[in-house]
């Protein structure tokens, strides 16, 4: 079973590997089914999805009936307006048969204008206090991609007091100065506020660039089982954070094994030998 700690402030204990159901967007209901089956063996008992994955909230749905207790359940919106939020919660709810989400999230909120909409009056930030009064959702959290997500979040935590928030975080997105700075002034913060603290892109070697990818990632990633371990040992062994699983399901039976397993915890020296073997690059820059 994979360990379990608890998810901040919100008294729920998730697994350190949340399932991102990115990776259901694409897959038919009995490739889904079978990605729950796994789950369970687990004890992954945390599902992080969007109503922008594809067909991914409308795969978990099935799952609800007889599991809705068993899953800590988040989705996010990228609206930023409070009308148009409120009505893609109900399609969220609807596709995963539900009448509650445990986690809400602002998705990809970083551009600064989006931002502005999305704290100012009649932005999302009304629609979730509203739905949280309405007991729609419970938590409301913040995610984003790129090397300005710590910063803005951080921004965030200042407007208000979220519960949860989401970024880029491995060992060559930690080797860029400013991000790195970036990311722990905010995991300071999430420390002290007793802020949930997920992180993605674990398994990110590159950007694929003019090769083909035959993974649902848009990213090239690590698939052997040697260096899945070194990257899931080097995200797990920071105490405070959590490990939202890759974009491909035929990747997720190993990262899970990896993640159960007593772990080598790398050393930043071992992960440099690691990174230059393996040409791994940040992903944003």
């Amino acid at each position: 079973m994979i360990a379990r700690m608890k998810f901040g402030r919100t008294g729920h204990e998730s697994s350190r590997v949340l399932f991102g159901a990115a990776a259901l967007g694409k897959v038919t209901q009995k490739e889904a089914d079978e990605t729950l089956e796994l789950l369970l063996r687990y004890g992954v008992n945390h599902i992080d999805t969007a109503h922008s994955y594809g067909q991914a909230e409308l795969r978990i749905g099935p799952w609800m009936k007889n599991f809705r207790s068993s899953f800590f359940l988040a989705t996010k919106t990228d609206k930023r307006t409070k009308q148009e939020a409120l009505d893609e919660l109900q399609q969220s709810l609807d596709n995963m048969k539900t009448d509650h989400i445990d986690l809400w999230q602002f998705h990809l909120l970083v551009d600064e204008h989006q931002w502005e909409v999305a704290m100012g009056e009649g932005g999302v930030l009304e629609a979730a206090l509203e739905a949280k009064r309405q007991g729609l959702v419970r938590f409301l959290g913040v995610t984003g991609h790129g090397l300005g997500a710590p910063r803005t979040h951080y921004r965030s935590l200042m407007r208000y007091d979220f519960d949860s928030v989401l970024f880029p975080f491995n060992f060559p997105m930690m080797q860029v100065p400013q991000y790195s700075a970036d990311v722990n002034q905010l995991m300071a913060l999430c420390k002290q506020r007793s802020v949930a603290v997920q992180t993605i892109k674990a398994l990110a070697r590159k950007e694929v660039g003019d090769s083909i990818n035959p993974f649902a990632t848009w990213y090239e990633p690590l698939t052997d089982h040697q260096s899945i371990a070194m990257a899931v040992g080097w995200v797990l062994k920071n105490p405070e954070v959590f490990l939202n699983s890759t974009g491909d399901i035929s990747l997720l039976p190993t990262l899970l094994e990896k993640a159960e397993q007593p772990m080598l915890f790398p050393s930043d020296k071992e992960m440099e030998a690691f990174v230059k073997q393996e040409g791994m690059k940040p992903l944003f820059s």
